[in-house]
């Protein structure tokens, strides 16, 4: 397979899908004749024309609206938000409108919509644009919400997305556009709401996605040096998100460490633990453990950002907390 930058694979996916589908059309700010902010629509519109590449202005509201309304009518519009933080100003029509359109209608109407853009930590972009927002739409009913990790996820996930009839976010990390890996040419759809099992072990399950897979992975490497085998599960999909593989490994190794970058209070590793405490309460030796980014908003100065991050070191000590807690060491 041909080895591809994450923005690469975005771009096949939503090149592949508007060649497949007349109805797909992308909009955002800089979308058209910039190419994209992180250039992921790079020869998008020489292609496709500016009837389905659309630059729309700098009001979030507006063109997520202008989106439903799209959808609502039969077309498939990609919204893409310069980033995820923007979309905050977005949120009346993401979670009011397109989340509620199919349920309010009685099924008359749906909402193929895929809203999609950068999300966690931007490298010094400071407190206002670098928040990880996936537990904010992962509460609200009707959306479901996407955050994969790898080139090859991100292009199978967002042909998915952009076929469900269903509005979904579709969170792409920051920093990940220029990491490359293998992707499939060509058609590659992966399932929504399947986790994919990256690293196989007994001793403890590392549960994550997005960007934190590479703290995970660099994480268990570190630990494989010390004999300690870890199961690395990339949840992919957060919502809905996939409790069978969640439990079959929980079953397996009856140790958990969920990591995630955002925030911890009210952050989607403690639904993991609530969904643990319920049906695996029995299969755990030990609390399951949280590694997040610390409570605090996000310093522009790089130590004290770094300061706030997850990090391998953070997780291999989460790690050994719940490998030893018994044992009282």
């Amino acid at each position: 397979m041909p080895e591809i930058a994450w923005r690469e694979a975005l771009n096949q996916a939503l090149s592949e899908e508007m060649e497949r589908d007349v109805n797909v059309f992308l909009m955002g700010e800089e979308v058209a004749r910039y190419n994209g902010a992180y250039k992921v629509s790079q020869g998008l519109l020489d292609k496709f024309g500016s009837a389905r590449v659309v630059d729309a202005p700098i009001s979030e509201l507006g063109f997520a609206g202008l989106g439903v309304g799209a959808a609502m009518v039969g077309l498939r519009p990609v919204i893409e938000m310069m980033t995820w933080n923007f979309a905050i100003l977005a949120m009346d029509q993401i979670v009011n409108s397109a989340a509620k359109l199919r349920h309010m209608s009685g099924g008359q109407l749906r909402c193929p919509i895929v809203f999609r853009g950068p999300n966690g930590a931007g490298g010094r972009l400071s407190s206002q644009h670098s928040q990880s927002l996936e537990a904010n739409y992962a509460h609200f009913p009707g959306l479901k919400v996407l955050a994969p990790s790898t080139p090859a996820d991100a292009k199978g996930l967002l042909k998915a997305a952009i076929r469900d009839d269903n509005p979904v976010i579709f969170l792409e990390a920051e920093l990940l556009y220029g990491i490359k890996g293998e992707v499939p040419a060509g058609e590659h759809v992966l399932p929504i709401g399947k986790a994919d099992l990256k690293r196989e072990g007994k001793d403890a399950t590392i549960i994550t996605w997005a960007r934190m897979y590479y703290f995970a992975e660099q994480a268990a490497q570190l630990l494989a040096q010390e004999g300690i085998q870890v199961d690395l599960l990339d949840l992919r999909t957060l919502k809905p998100l996939d409790e069978e593989a969640i439990l079959a490994s929980v079953r397996k190794t009856n140790r958990v460490v969920v990591v995630e970058e955002g925030w911890n209070f009210c952050g989607l590793g403690a639904q993991i633990a609530d969904l643990l405490q319920l049906k695996a309460f029995d299969e755990l030796d030990a609390p399951v453990e949280r590694v997040t980014g610390l409570d605090v908003n996000r310093s522009y100065a790089a130590v004290l950002e770094k300061a706030t991050e997850v990090s391998a070191e953070r997780i291999v000590a989460a790690v050994k907390k719940v490998m030893y807690r018994e044992e009282g060491t």
